[in-house]
């Protein structure tokens, strides 16, 4: 192959026949021959004679050029000329594709994934064996080399992992190489520790090639609370340029949907490589938050997840007494005050006020008894998940309560009076704590000793007793005893909450106790030694591109390996829940610094970019097409043939002749593949996010189509309703966004006819909020305009009896990310025939021609090409369950509009077979 810059020749020697241009120049310059001027008398008869056809004498220079270029572009294309050409310097042995695949890797994976498979395609035409190794999923043994076309089928299942390779891992891999073998090294653009010690191991088996991106990497460090301020570091690896980026905060509003709950700009200097960005959040909103991140960022590195040190529960405080206020010292509350305030938001009320605004911990110090109403109440409160917590105090031991019958707010039974010094059952001397055992929450702490008890209440032996003492003091007496109730717990403390009956209150294990409790907020993550001995629960995950997932069956985590927060394949970034809380473990740790991996100047390093060969002998032969044109009708216009109009409407008939075969190729490949199979269509609205999430959208729901019932869709396309024929499309899914042009007046008289004759269109305002259409909303506004050109009969929300209720699943919700059942659908006639609870609907052969909602069902449809979910739909099973539901809402719209009435004549049949006599 001969290579000129960026073309390339597959037949060079064709080009020796561009010799021959000169040669023919000088022939057709030589044709026709020169005219001989002779004197003829009688030449004067034949002036004033017209002569409609005539020949030049000459060929015209610029004429003859036209010739020569069309030669030389058919004989060029012959040759096979080929724009950007590969660089087909063949190897000599195996080629190793290794990649890094990490949380950095994953913004751009797709880029990466192409210039992997270029790789491995330009090796499977040298002949050259290939294999493919991960950094973050190393295999046991060295590389095994195989045919390169095998190796390129596992790049489609080839992902990034949301943690850095171990170097451990890594120097043991490295030792084991053996064999001569290249290196193409895909780097995430990160230093590593590990990276020089591999490079060098590699370069002694054979060459080094890296590929790394030149696209900047931006993550999160853990969010911090300090001074009544939420404050969000973000990095990036290299730094150079002032810019700006914008942090937005996640979280779950009252009715346990996502949402952006606020947003955040870091900017980062010229010369820095981190940047600050501040929230002010109340503590309601705070307590919401369930992550951070970078906005426009698809990476794990990107997001900083939120655990109970960010969070500040809500406590409300009541005493018993107030009689001695003046003696601050002496007041129930004040030490639980003292305790709190750094961690805890305190609320004040009475009782009732207090249950309204819905507190994480209510305390009570020495409150006896409760009025009915309020007992009723706090049980309520308590069985939803609240945490009830007492204190003991004279008014508690002078008080009947639970002395006969366990009350339902004391988890254990008491004594008459109580225990002191110098009663009828005196102690010697104050007695000390017991050491907690390992199944209470306060195991593991340390107790002072000087904390001592002098007087506690009493509890009342019974064969429940021993599975409720949480604490006890070193004769075994009950000091603090806990009870289950429903989702909530209720805690008694024996002693008081000041130091009248104890020291307790005066220690620093009082406020440890309260953190054990959940009572209050820790504000950073424990120590090691804090969390030494215990396991914790993985409940959510995150992967490479920063999407949190259920845990599923992942094992349990040691304390020891979640205090360092490095995350690691058995380990993986996530939530992970103990007994008393839950701890995020990010992708980046509280002091992790990002820096541009540097390679050695022997290395040469490339982009991602991937060239593709542009193959010109096509262009080149219609090139040659169009001059040889050009010449025909200059020849006929020099030779008198083509004089006025006549010229030009040969040049029409020409051009059209070379345009209309294309253009009537491409109208008909549209039309054959979409009537070729199914195609579920999207209106194109020019929001770009909008427009990806719709063909996302459409996409899932063909596959679930394909994998649970006997229709097979193509790939969904996009449509414009202003040129696009839409009889093609049983289903059009019409996101509606507030800046949408109304059709045209053409467009119009398309979908009246569309949905005249049996098409449906599912209307998605996208906003969950169709009690009135969506008038609340721009995107409800806009539908209405939209709709008043349509031919749309009166609509009702959907029925119960509804056959879209049926047609494949039993459904009576119709989620999509928002879980809204307002859908509405074409309203059965006045007196429709009702028989065994369905009307049936005499409509376009039983299918609604429209469906309108607002439940944005394309993102929670939407997955990506491998099937991976791209919009996160709820929390946890319940989020699941929700688009699990929606897929089986769109499964049903599709069965529903390709099978019309059929499951409306059903009910029929009965009758049916009556009338055949059957």
């Amino acid at each position: 192959m001969l290579t000129l810059g960026p073309i390339a020749f597959a037949a060079p020697w064709l080009l020796l026949g561009l010799i021959i241009l000169p040669i023919l120049w000088l022939l057709l310059r030589a044709v026709p021959p020169a005219p001989i001027r002779r004197r003829f008398p009688g030449v004067a008869l034949l002036l004033g004679l017209n002569d409609d056809d005539s020949q030049t004498d000459r060929t015209p220079w610029w004429l003859l050029l036209l010739r020569l270029l069309a030669v030389a572009a058919i004989i060029t294309a012959f040759a096979g000329p080929v724009l950007n050409p590969k660089d087909d310097t063949p190897g000599d042995g195996p080629l190793l594709v290794l990649v890094d695949g990490t949380w950095a890797d994953a913004r751009d994976w797709a880029r990466r994934a192409d210039r992997i498979d270029a790789a491995l395609a330009e090796a499977a035409r040298d002949g050259r064996t290939a294999a493919l190794v991960t950094l973050t999923d190393l295999p046991p043994e060295p590389p095994v080399f195989q045919d390169a076309q095998a190796v390129q089928q596992r790049i489609a299942a080839l992902q990034p992992r949301p943690y850095g390779p171990d170097i451990d891992d890594i120097t043991a891999w490295a030792n084991s190489l053996t064999g001569n073998f290249d290196t193409f090294w895909m780097s995430d653009g990160l230093a590593r520790d590990s990276r020089d010690t591999l490079l060098a191991a590699l370069e002694t088996h054979g060459t080094v090639t890296a590929f790394q991106s030149p696209r900047p990497i931006i993550a999160l460090r853990p969010a911090t609370f300090e001074d009544g301020e939420v404050t969000v570091t973000a990095l990036r690896a290299a730094s150079g340029t002032e810019s700006e980026t914008t942090i937005t905060a996640m979280g779950l509003d009252p009715a346990g949907i996502e949402r952006r709950l606020a947003t955040a700009t870091a900017t980062f200097d010229a010369t820095a490589t981190s940047a600050i960005a501040t929230f002010d959040l109340p503590p309601e909103l705070r307590n919401r938050v369930t992550r951070f991140e970078v906005q426009g960022v698809q990476s794990a590195g990107a997001v900083a997840l939120t655990d109970d040190a960010l969070k500040r529960r809500e406590v409300a405080l009541l005493a018993g007494s107030n009689d001695r206020e003046a003696l601050e010292l002496l007041s129930p509350l004040h030490y639980l005050e003292q305790a709190l305030i750094p961690t805890a938001d305190l609320i004040d009320g009475t009782l009732n006020d207090v249950l309204l605004a819905n507190p994480d911990v209510i305390i009570l110090a020495d409150v006896a008894t409760l009025t009915a109403i309020e007992t009723d109440a706090m049980i309520e409160w308590v069985e939803d998940g609240g945490a009830l917590v007492r204190f003991a105090g004279p008014r508690l031991a002078s008080s009947d309560i639970s002395r006969i019958d366990e009350d339902p707010l004391m988890p254990v039974r008491l004594r008459i009076g109580g225990r002191s010094i110098g009663g009828a059952m005196s102690w010697g001397e104050p007695k000390e704590l017991a050491p907690f055992a390992d199944t209470s929450p306060f195991f593991g702490l340390q107790i002072p000793k000087d904390v001592a008890v002098t007087a506690q209440v009493m509890a009342q032996p019974d064969p429940s007793l021993a599975s409720r003492v949480i604490a006890q003091l070193a004769d075994g007496t009950p000091l603090v005893t806990r009870k289950d109730m429903g989702d909530g717990s209720i805690v008694l403390f024996h002693v008081t909450a000041n130091a009248e009956w104890s020291t307790l209150p005066l220690s620093g294990l009082f406020v440890q106790m309260l953190e054990r409790l959940a009572i209050s907020t820790r504000p950073s993550t424990p120590s090691e030694e804090d969390l030494a001995g215990t396991s914790w629960t993985p409940e959510d995950v995150l992967n490479a591109y920063g999407d949190l997932n259920p845990a599923d069956t992942l094992p349990g985590v040691a304390g020891e390996d979640i205090a360092t927060a490095t995350p690691s394949a058995t380990m993986p970034p996530g939530l992970y829940a103990g007994e008393d809380r839950r701890i995020a473990v990010n992708v980046i740790g509280a002091g992790r610094e990002l820096a541009p991996a540097i390679w050695p100047a022997r290395i040469a390093v490339e982009g991602l970019d991937v060239v593709r060969e542009t193959l010109l002998k096509g262009w080149l032969l219609a090139a040659a097409l169009v001059l040889l044109s050009i010449d025909i009708i200059a020849s006929l216009a020099l030779s008198g043939r083509l004089r006025g109009p006549r010229a030009a409407t040969v040049a029409i008939a020409l051009i059209a002749l070379m345009i209309a075969p294309q253009a009537r190729a491409q109208d008909d490949t549209f039309a054959i593949n979409s009537t070729a199979n199914v195609v579920l269509a999207y209106v194109i609205t020019g929001d770009t996010r909008v427009d990806e999430i719709s063909d996302a959208g459409l996409y899932g729901l063909s596959n679930t189509l394909f994998q649970r019932t006997s229709i097979e869709p193509a790939i969904p396309v996009g449509i414009d309703i202003e040129v696009d024929e839409l009889a093609f499309f049983p289903f059009i899914y019409w996101p509606v966004t507030a800046n949408q042009q109304l059709p045209t007046r053409e467009a119009y008289a398309k979908l009246n006819r569309y949905l005249r004759s049996g098409g449906m269109i599912l209307f998605d305002t996208r906003d969950a909020d169709l009690a009135r259409f969506g008038s609340s909303s721009p995107e409800g506004r806009k539908l209405q305009a939209i709709a008043r050109g349509l031919d749309i009969p009166a609509l009702e929300p959907i029925p119960q009896d509804h056959v879209l209720t049926r047609t494949f699943y039993l459904l009576q919700d119709f989620p999509g990310r928002h879980p809204s059942r307002d859908v509405w659908v074409e309203a059965a006639p006045a007196g429709a025939e009702i028989q065994d609870g369905m009307p049936f609907r005499d409509l376009n052969d039983g299918v609604t021609p429209v469906v309108v909602g607002g439940n944005d069902w394309a993102a929670a449809w939407a997955t990506d090409r491998l099937g991976n979910p791209l919009v996160p739909i709820g929390r946890g099973q319940a989020g699941n369950r929700q688009r699990e539901i929606a897929l089986r809402f769109g499964v049903n719209l599709i069965m529903h509009v390709l099978t019309g009435n059929y499951k409306s004549d059903q009910v029929h049949v009965p009758d049916l077979l009556d009338r055949l006599g059957q």
